[in-house]
């Protein structure tokens, strides 16, 4: 099973950005966590990050023949993206929701996520904790709906 897994904008800024929301963790850390959790698991992972919301379009495009399933951290590109909306429709493998932090507790602007209904599943609020679970979802039902 390979699975890509595509972080949107200012993830790249863990560590750094907003330590009271998002911790003290580098964005290198989580990279690390997840190949390593991968390995246990006997999955193979590809990590991506950009800040450009076209790039990760493209990416979810290449998704659609090269990988098994997508877990997908948009960033701030959840609550107004509609093009990655309809990127995740017209591909035929399973894309899985993260965030680190849970958008329902948050500003008010954050609290709808347009490419929710999309998604197979969404993991939010336990950090790191949350691609984990969701690498967990994906090795064990993801892939047999």
């Amino acid at each position: 099973m390979t699975i890509l897994i595509l972080n949107g904008p200012n993830l790249n800024m863990l560590g750094i950005r907003e330590p009271e929301v998002y911790g003290n963790q580098t964005y290198t850390e989580l990279e690390q966590t997840l190949n390593d959790y991968a390995k246990q698991i006997n999955i193979t992972v590809d990590i991506k990050q950009s800040n450009y919301e076209g790039v990760l379009i493209d990416l979810l495009h290449y998704a659609h023949t090269h990988f098994d399933a997508v877990i997908l951290n948009p960033g701030a590109l959840t609550h107004y993206s509609y093009s990655i909306y309809d990127a995740i429709n017209s591909i035929a493998v399973p894309v899985v929701e993260v965030h680190l932090s849970d958008p329902s507790t948050r500003e008010s602007f954050r609290h709808l996520s347009v490419i929710e209904t999309a998604c197979l599943k969404t993991f939010k609020g336990k950090g790191f904790q949350s691609y984990i679970e969701a690498l967990k979802y994906l090795k064990e039902e993801g892939l047999k709906q």
